[in-house]
């Protein structure tokens, strides 16, 4: 809610973007998840990623062309995007766009598109706070283009 009055429409849009998500992920589920077979989406800028690391295992692909990469249908996808049950964890910076952008992933028909929970922050957050030395990231596969 905004300090001055009432929520801004963007609170409005994330409140409801956020209720017509499945369970959202937190830090401690995302490795599980790979584990089982969900695609973990790093949408951050080449800018964060140079700055912060790469989340390791995560396929990157820039904001401006995700829904095109991931819908089965479209010509433009990934060769990981031929099915629209498969699970997808978006991950931004802080867990703002990344809420948007699984919302409309879902619009899209991949039903079971979410987002982490906190973003890329609290994911290295938890991974410091568990064992320091594992924190370093690794590799990720760039799809943008």
């Amino acid at each position: 809610m905004s300090a001055d009055g009432p929520p801004s429409r963007i609170d409005a849009v994330m409140a409801e973007a956020i209720a017509g998500l499945p369970p959202r992920v937190r830090p401690h589920e995302l490795a599980g998840l790979l584990a089982a077979g969900a695609l973990v989406v790093d949408t951050r800028t080449s800018e964060q990623r140079a700055r912060d690391g790469a989340l390791p295992d995560a396929l990157v692909i820039d904001r401006t062309v995700l829904e095109w990469r991931l819908d089965p249908t479209s010509a433009h996808r990934i060769p990981e995007a031929d099915d629209p049950a498969r699970p997808v964890v978006v991950v931004c910076n802080e867990g703002y766009s990344s809420v948007l952008a699984a919302r409309s992933l879902q619009a899209l028909g991949l039903t079971q598109a979410t987002d982490l929970e906190g973003g890329y922050t609290a994911w290295i957050a938890w991974r410091r706070g568990e064992d320091a030395r594992d924190a370093t990231p690794g590799d990720a596969r760039d799809a943008t283009r």
